[in-house]
């Protein structure tokens, strides 16, 4: 009998002989010298049935330490937060689950819909006119801003600050290698934002873009308003990346002058999975949308006079000659940008300000208590006000892998090594604290990391 779940019967074996004319699979293989045959058995596992494989499986995810067993301080990007169960269920519908990309627009209204409202979303948090339907993460999104800034000043030098993520960096290094870009990294100063003198000194009428992250990768938050000050001045746009949990209490980055907002939406609703995948946001002025990558979602009306929604501005490779085209960003990410739209449905204007203050608050109370609780052994390294992440030194000479080892045994998932990706900063961890942890877990982080330094 054949099964079509199960691949290679002997009923699919005789009929792929049958086919092409051969009696066995030794016939097959005649050719093959019995010199170079492989005469044992692979160093694979041996067959398990469905019930032994899952309990397997289940044995391996258990090793994992995650967000539901162990605290966790590690942020860096990708953070834990609260993920209301009503997500899960609406992305779980098969029209949204399966749905493929929107070229008819006729079957698609559901989903044109969703991404439209995440646009829109965007723009009130962001404070621009335009937002795309997403992007791959926010690094991309970072990348493919410093090429759009480059094609719409015609410029070719970005500025960039060292403050900005490291991957988000790294992929906007890929992306101006491509471009035929110049790329200056931008130090930061002593209170861990961009060094704003240092920064002045570049700027000049080559500059396409000054490139920061506000909150920054140390947590700290720029002063956007006179970084866009001094960018203007030379006509230089601003681009600015910035986590969209703190625009729930701070300025949007728009109204201090941003031209361009990216960012990774992750923080709402959106599951850290092991790292990824997560969703791009991308917006800018409505000078600049005609140049913005990806596609965008737009309202329309049928002849009946009936609200509709259409993709529009595709000026993408898929749909005009690759020369002319502003990007070859090809997807976006509709899935999880409805996870992102269902949670800022769900919590509103003023849950998005309540939890976005409780990560706030946690933070600074978990800052002080570990600074406390140490007897000043780890101390806070930047004196820049900070959003939910802030940056601890510690002793010269702690091993932070160990320090984490050691968190690991008390059920605690520890910070972000910054030495890694900052020489100078070895001996630093990142701290994320968002609205998940509580007063007790953070005391005992603070107890635990007394005794481990």
């Amino acid at each position: 009998m054949n099964h079509r779940y199960l691949p290679m019967t002997e009923l699919d074996k005789q009929q792929m002989l049958d086919t092409i004319g051969i009696q066995s699979f030794e016939e097959l293989v005649a050719d093959v010298p019995e010199s170079v045959r492989f005469k044992g058995e692979l160093q694979v596992s041996a067959a398990l049935s469905e019930p032994e494989l899952l309990k397997y499986m289940r044995k391996l995810a258990g090793r994992n330490a995650d967000f539901d067993r162990y605290a966790s301080f590690l942020g860096a990007g990708m953070y834990d937060h609260h993920i209301p169960v009503v997500i899960n269920h609406v992305i779980s519908r098969s029209e949204f689950y399966t749905a493929y990309t929107p070229y008819q627009p006729e079957i698609s209204q559901g989903e044109l819909q969703a991404i439209f409202e995440f646009q829109t979303y965007i723009c009130e948090l962001t404070g621009m006119a335009v937002a795309n339907a997403s992007m791959y993460d926010g690094s991309t999104a970072f990348a493919e801003a410093g090429a759009m800034a480059s094609a719409a000043t015609n410029r070719k030098r970005l500025l960039v600050s060292r403050a900005v993520h490291p991957e988000a960096r790294a992929i906007l290094k890929n992306t101006a290698k491509g471009l035929g870009l110049e790329l200056v990294e931008v130090p930061f100063s002593k209170d861990g934002t961009t060094d704003l003198e240092w920064l002045q000194q570049q700027l000049d009428d080559s500059v396409a873009a000054v490139m920061i992250q506000s909150p920054n990768f140390f947590g700290c938050i720029e002063d956007t308003r006179q970084v866009a000050g001094k960018a203007h001045h030379v006509g230089a746009l601003l681009v600015t990346s910035c986590n969209p949990m703190s625009l729930g209490i701070l300025e949007a980055p728009g109204k201090l002058g941003a031209d361009i907002v990216v960012g990774d939406a992750q923080p709402f609703g959106i599951a850290a999975s092991l790292g990824g995948p997560s969703c791009g946001y991308f917006a800018t002025t409505e000078k600049l949308m005609r140049r913005m990558p990806g596609r965008i979602v737009g309202q329309t009306v049928d002849r009946n006079g009936k609200r509709g929604f259409v993709l529009t501005l595709q000026a993408r490779e898929q749909h005009i000659r690759r020369e002319k085209a502003t990007s070859n960003i090809c997807s976006n990410q509709a899935l999880l940008a409805l996870c992102a739209s269902v949670y800022l449905s769900t919590l509103g204007k003023q849950g998005i300000r309540d939890v976005a203050n409780l990560n706030l608050q946690k933070a600074h109370y978990a800052a002080k208590t570990i600074v406390e609780q140490t007897a000043d052994k780890a101390q806070l390294a930047f004196s820049a006000p900070f959003f939910n992440e802030f940056v601890i030194k510690l002793p010269q000479g702690t091993d932070i892998g160990e320090i984490n080892r050691g968190l690991l045994g008390h059920d605690i998932i520890g910070g972000y090594d910054l030495g890694r990706d900052y020489p100078e900063l070895a001996g630093h961890v990142l701290l994320a604290v968002t609205e998940q942890r509580s007063r007790e877990e953070i005391e005992q982080f603070a107890n635990t990391l007394e005794v481990l330094v």
